[in-house]
């Protein structure tokens, strides 16, 4: 799965910084048929999870009221320079992550 992270870096240490998160998923809900009148199976990222500086920052558990490629947007105050990672699992057993570099200046 592809995905976009967005962080506002340089930031100052004990300001928040913006995250923007973007994963192509088609979050396929289960109610939809193709065109031969067959159910499309559900399949949805069903949980996603952030980590910075070794421990997690934001957790999300999402349904089928999800939109497709769904974009997530949370805060974090960094303390430390590092690498901010995000990983996601789908219905179907498929994962995904994604991480971006936050360099922090002194405050």
């Amino acid at each position: 799965m592809l995905a976009r992270i967005q962080v506002s870096s340089p930031v100052r240490r004990g300001q928040a910084m913006e995250v923007r998160l973007l994963v192509q998923h088609p979050m396929e809900t289960g109610f939809r048929y193709d065109f031969s009148g067959t159910s499309i199976a559900k399949n949805v990222i069903h949980s996603l999870s952030a980590e910075y500086g070794g421990r997690t920052v934001f957790r999300a558990r999402m349904g089928s009221g999800v939109a497709a490629n769904p974009y997530l947007q949370f805060w974090v105050v960094p303390d430390q320079s590092g690498d901010i990672r995000v990983q996601w699992q789908d219905d179907q057993g498929a994962s995904g992550q994604v991480s971006a570099w936050v360099e922090v200046l002194p405050a």
